[in-house]
C-alpha cells in the first residue's frame, strides 16, 4: 500500500484556455512522475482572488477548471476542487460587490469584503457557486477554512456580531441584546452568563444551516459523484464558536461520506520541537471525526518553496501526518500565483525522495489503528463552561495542547482515547461534570495548578490530595509578613534519593498554585522563594479512596517550564506512579525533544520517535511493560532517505538505538 499524494495547485485562466491546457498537461506529467494521485485545483486563490466569483470571472474559472480536469483525468489522476473563499479569509483591500451583509467584530469593526453567515444573499451565492462547479463531478469540493467566525483580518477576534446575527439572538432571548451587552456577557467573570450558551447556539445553527444547504446542492448537482470537504482551524477557537463537530460533519455528508482537512502544521520554518504539536493536533481531531469522514491533513507551506519551509521540515511533517492514519496528504507546495511545475524541480525531487518512508509509515499506521499513551480528555464544548475574567473571547479558547506538549517533549506518548493515565490541564477542568471528574479520579490523573485549583474549588480536594489550593499571579504582592515571590522548586527525597536536593526553576511561571496537601499525600517537591524560604508544595502525589492515583503540579503552564534531564526523570517517575503496579507505557529519553507516537494495529505495537533537537541523539526507551524486549525490531527514517534497519543495545528493560538519529529523523520500534 502506498501513501496518497493530493497536490494543491492553481491554474489561472487569464491567459486563455490554450495556456490552461498546456499548464494542465505539464502538471499531469509532473504528477505522474512523482506519484501524485490527485490534483486539488485551487479556484481564485490568494493573489488571483478578485472577490467572491460571479459573472465573467466565474465563467473563466469554470472553463479553466473544466479544461484542466479533463486533461488531468485523462492522465489517470483524480481531481478535486478548492474554491478559495466561503465567507472570505481577509479584506486585504478588497471590497464587496455583491451586496452581502458584512461581518462585524465584537468591537464593531465592519469588514469590507467578508460576508455574514446569516446573509441570505451570500448563502444563495455560495450554494449556486458550489452547485455550478459540482456539475463537473469533482471527487471533493472543499469548503475553505474561512468557514468560521474567528480569524477574519483585519477584524479583531473575527466576525459574527453583525445585526443579522444579533436578530437571531433576540429571537432566542426574547428581547434585543445590544452587541456591547453581549460581548460583556460572553466574558463576564464568574460562572458563564446564560447569553454565552444562546450565542454559541446562534453561531452553531447558522453554520450548520449553510453546510446543509451547500452539501445538499453539491450532492444533487454532481449526481452523488462529489463529496463536500471541510478545511478546519484550531479546536480551541472552534469551541468558542460552539462548534458541534459530529453535527457539522453529518450536515456535510448527505451521501454518507465527507472529507476533512485537519490543520496541524505551521506555514513556515519552525523548531523541531514543534513536532509535538504536529502529533497531538491530528490525534485530537481524529477523536472528533466520525468514521464516515476521510482525513487529508494539509502539509502547509506559504508563500511556498524551500525559502519558506525546508524540505527536511516538510518531510518530517508529512511523516507526522501519516502517523495519524491519514487517508491522504494534501500537499501545499507550489506557489499559487502562477506556478509552472518545471520551474520548481526541487519540489518534484522532494516528493520522490519522501515516498519510501511515507509508504512504510502508511502500511504500519492504518486508518483503524489505536493510539496509546497518557489520555488527553477534551470536551468540544469546553468554551461553554470555562470561567472568564472580563477580557476578550480568546479567554474562552482552551484545548489539551499544553498538556500534550509538556508530555511529548519529555518523551511521554499521548492519546485522545480514554486511557489508564490521563492529564487534565488548565481551565478545561470546568468542562467535565462531577461524574466525569470522578471517573477520571478513579484512574491515574495528572493535574496542573490551574486544574487542581478548579477541582479543589468544586469540592474534589479530598480526592486529589489537597487541603488547600489557590492560584497566585507572578506579579501579586506578597502578603504582609508572608513569603516573597516564588523562584525555585526543591526536589524532596520522596521523589527519589537520586533527585533529592536538586533545584528546578519556576521563576518565570505567570502563576503558580499554592498547594497544601492532605495527610497521606506525598510532597515530591517544594516551591521556595529566592532566599530559600518555603512557599508551598510544588508537586504532590496521592492515592485516593476511589483507588485512583493523582499527581499535581503547582505550575499553571508546565509546558513553558525550563526543561532539563532532571525534570524529565521526575516526569517519567510521576507517570510510573500514576500507572500503579503495572508499568505499561514506553518512556523515551536520551536527548532533548525526543517525541514519541505509540499505536497498535493488526497485533503489532509501533513506537515512532522523532528527534526534535538540532543535535543528533540516541533514543533510550524504557520498556518496563514489555516481557520480551528482544522481540523489538528497529528502523531509522532519516530525512528524505530510504528507511534502513537499525541496531539496538539492550540492558534490562531499556533499549538504546545504536545509530544516531538525525535532526527531524524518526526511529521506528515494533513488537
Amino acid at each position: 500500500m502506498s501513501a496518497r499524494y493530493h497536490l494543491r495547485f492553481q491554474i489561472h485562466p487569464y491567459e486563455g484556455m490554450d495556456a490552461v491546457a498546456a499548464a494542465a498537461a505539464e502538471l499531469a506529467k509532473t504528477c505522474t512522475d512523482t506519484g501524485v494521485a490527485e490534483v486539488v485545483l485551487l479556484l481564485g486563490a490568494e493573489e488571483h482572488f478578485t472577490g467572491h466569483l460571479a459573472g465573467h470571472h466565474e465563467d473563466l474559472w469554470y472553463e479553466a477548471a473544466a479544461t484542466a480536469q479533463e486533461i488531468l483525468r485523462g492522465a489517470g489522476l483524480d481531481v478535486s476542487l478548492n474554491p478559495w473563499v466561503t465567507t472570505g479569509h481577509a479584506d486585504r483591500g478588497r471590497t464587496d460587490t455583491h451586496g452581502f451583509a458584512p461581518m462585524v467584530s465584537p468591537t464593531g469593526e465592519v469588514s469590507t469584503a467578508q460576508a455574514s453567515f446569516a446573509c441570505p444573499r451570500w448563502r444563495a451565492w455560495l450554494t449556486g457557486h458550489y452547485g455550478r462547479f459540482a456539475d463537473l463531478g469533482f471527487r471533493v469540493l472543499w469548503l475553505e477554512d474561512d468557514f468560521r467566525f474567528h480569524n477574519h483580518a483585519p477584524l479583531g477576534w473575527g466576525g459574527g456580531f453583525e445585526p443579522l446575527m444579533l436578530d437571531r439572538l433576540a429571537a432566542l432571548a426574547g428581547r434585543p441584546v445590544p452587541r456591547s451587552e453581549l460581548v460583556a456577557a460572553l466574558t463576564a467573570p464568574g460562572p458563564p452568563h446564560p447569553l454565552r450558551a444562546l450565542w454559541q447556539r446562534v453561531w452553531r445553527t447558522a453554520q450548520q444551516e449553510v453546510a446543509v444547504q451547500v452539501a445538499a446542492e453539491v450532492h444533487r448537482r454532481s449526481g452523488g459523484r462529489s463529496r463536500t470537504g471541510l478545511m478546519s482551524s484550531g479546536l480551541d477557537a472552534a469551541s468558542v464558536e460552539g462548534r458541534d463537530w459530529g453535527a457539522l460533519f453529518t450536515a456535510l455528508a448527505p451521501g454518507g461520506r465527507a472529507a476533512h482537512r485537519p490543520h496541524f502544521a505551521p506555514y513556515a520554518d519552525a523548531p523541531g520541537r514543534e513536532l509535538a504539536r504536529q502529533l497531538w493536533m491530528p490525534e485530537l481531531q481524529r477523536s472528533l471525526r466520525p468514521e464516515f469522514v476521510d482525513s487529508e491533513p494539509e502539509i502547509e507551506n506559504w508563500p511556498h518553496t524551500a525559502w519558506s519551509k525546508s524540505d527536511v521540515q516538510t518531510w518530517s511533517e508529512m511523516v507526522a501526518a501519516q502517523l495519524s492514519g491519514a487517508d491522504a496528504l494534501l500537499l501545499n507546495l507550489y506557489p499559487m500565483h502562477g506556478a509552472s511545475p518545471g520551474r520548481h524541480p526541487r519540489i518534484a525531487e522532494l516528493l520522490r525522495r519522501a515516498r519510501p518512508a511515507l509508504d512504510l509509515v502508511h502500511r504500519q499506521h492504518p486508518r483503524g489503528q489505536r493510539t496509546i499513551g497518557v489520555g488527553l480528555p477534551f470536551a468540544q464544548d469546553a468554551a461553554a463552561h470555562v470561567r472568564a475574567h472580563g477580557g476578550d473571547l480568546t479567554e474562552l479558547a482552551v484545548d489539551p495542547g499544553p498538556a500534550a506538549e509538556f508530555l511529548l517533549r519529555y518523551g511521554v506518548p499521548v492519546t485522545a482515547e480514554p486511557a489508564p493515565v490521563q492529564a487534565l490541564f488548565g481551565p478545561s477542568a470546568w468542562a467535565f461534570d462531577d461524574p466525569s471528574v470522578r471517573t477520571l479520579l478513579a484512574g491515574g490523573l495528572l493535574l496542573d495548578g490551574t486544574a487542581a485549583t478548579i477541582l479543589h474549588r468544586r469540592g474534589f480536594g479530598p480526592l486529589i490530595g489537597l487541603a488547600a489550593a489557590e492560584t497566585v499571579d507572578r506579579e501579586a504582592p506578597a502578603a504582609a509578613g508572608g513569603p516573597g515571590p516564588y523562584a525555585t522548586e526543591h526536589l524532596c527525597a520522596a521523589a527519589g534519593e537520586d533527585l533529592a536536593g536538586l533545584l528546578l526553576s519556576v521563576n518565570t511561571q505567570p502563576a503558580l498554585a499554592r498547594l497544601r496537601e492532605v495527610p497521606g499525600a506525598q510532597r515530591w517537591s517544594e516551591v521556595r522563594t529566592p532566599d530559600g524560604s518555603a512557599w508551598g508544595a510544588g508537586r504532590t502525589v496521592f492515592t485516593n479512596t476511589l483507588g485512583g492515583r493523582v499527581a499535581v503540579l503547582a505550575a499553571t503552564e508546565p509546558h513553558v517550564l525550563p526543561a532539563d534531564d532532571h525534570a524529565q526523570r521526575l516526569l517519567h517517575r510521576t507517570v510510573r506512579f500514576l500507572e500503579g503496579e503495572g508499568a505499561r507505557l514506553p518512556l523515551v529519553s536520551g536527548g532533548p525533544y525526543l517525541i514519541p507516537h505509540l499505536s497498535y494495529a493488526d497485533g503489532v505495537t509501533t513506537l515512532t520517535v522523532a528527534n526534535g533537537c538540532q543535535d543528533p541523539a540516541r533514543p533510550v526507551v524504557d520498556l518496563s511493560g514489555l516481557p520480551d524486549i528482544d522481540a523489538v525490531a528497529a528502523t531509522v527514517l532519516a530525512p528524505l532517505a530510504e528507511p534502513r534497519p537499525a541496531d539496538t543495545g539492550r540492558r534490562g528493560h531499556t533499549l538504546r538505538l545504536d545509530p544516531e538519529l538525525p535532526h527531524r529523523g524518526w526511529a521506528v520500534l515494533r513488537w
